[in-house]
């Protein structure tokens, strides 16, 4: 064991602790996957990061995500997070337009939007799911086929079902049988796009929440993950799965090309994603990150 340097930071807020938090390890070298695992569970956050040194001349550093359960192909939220952690502990990246982080899915360009940071959605495969499937993934979340607007497996590393639902109310109201889920090795992330009074209502209640400072901007698209799979119930607010939706919900008219998602209100949380398609087609997730916790570990 050695003593190394490490953070906890809050993704997809500039409210420290109402987003989603990560814990980072920023010198990983010579820890082994079984050690990075253990600590991951240790952490019981939904994902923890290591920060290696990059395999890929295009990179600036390379990163190691793991869940409680598993170790991950990417993920949005650690994507922008270490990015952050490792700025703050006085990484310099190669280019003056971005930085570039490596993963198991290759290289992944994060850019600067003045305090936020946005990485570029990878590429996304998708397709219809299996009936029979999405029937079993319904019933575990206790929905009627006729609440269900849209329904796609969204794959950009991490595999999501993804459900498009019928409003917002039905999103917030899900109680879904969690271990059903775990059963089936289904990931599912449900959106549904809010109506004027539903906006206007949770607009009210973000600010009596947030009395005395700034409330965070009104949302255009409800998000809810669940995760059973990988050991996390329910995730605050979750990058790759936003990433995959945008793509999805833009390409097929249901979302404009630029707009804000929420995530986390059942989670006492209330996380902001902000999506942008530019005009070369790439989808960018962007977020704020606070710093919560900073100092040393023993690993």
């Amino acid at each position: 064991m050695k003593t190394r340097p490490f953070q906890q930071v809050d993704v997809f807020t500039a409210v420290p602790y109402r987003g989603n938090p990560l814990a980072v390890v920023l010198d990983g070298s010579d820890l082994d996957e079984a050690q990075m695992q253990r600590f991951a569970q240790w952490t019981n956050l939904s994902e923890t990061t290591f920060l290696l040194p990059p395999t890929d001349p295009g990179a600036d550093y390379r990163v190691r995500i793991f869940t409680p359960g598993s170790e991950l192909p990417f993920a949005g939220h650690p994507t922008l997070g270490s990015c952050h952690a490792w700025l703050r502990a006085g990484g310099k990246p190669k280019s003056a337009k971005q930085i570039v982080q490596q993963s198991a899915v290759g290289l992944v360009p994060i850019r600067r939007e003045g305090e936020r940071l946005a990485f570029a959605a990878p590429p996304l495969r998708r397709s219809a799911p299996s009936p029979s499937v999405l029937a079993r993934v319904a019933g575990a979340l206790g929905l009627k086929p006729s609440q269900i607007r849209s329904a796609q497996m969204l794959d950009n590393g991490p595999v999501w079902m993804g459900l498009l639902l019928e409003n917002v109310d039905t999103v917030l109201a899900l109680e879904p049988d969690h271990r059903a889920l775990k059963e089936l090795g289904q990931k599912v992330g449900v959106v549904a796009v809010p109506d004027t009074p539903a906006l206007i209502g949770r607009s009210n209640r973000e600010a009596r929440a947030f009395a005395g400072r700034p409330a965070p901007s009104p949302v255009a698209l409800e998000v809810r993950a669940f995760a059973a799979p990988i050991g996390v119930e329910e995730d605050p607010v979750t990058g790759s799965f936003n990433a995959s939706a945008a793509q999805w919900l833009i390409a097929d008219g249901h979302m404009p090309e630029q707009y804000i998602a929420g995530q986390g209100q059942c989670l006492g949380r209330d996380g902001r994603v902000h999506i942008a398609r530019d005009a070369e087609g790439v989808v960018w997730v962007g977020g704020d990150v606070v710093t919560c916790i900073a100092g040393q570990v023993e690993l």
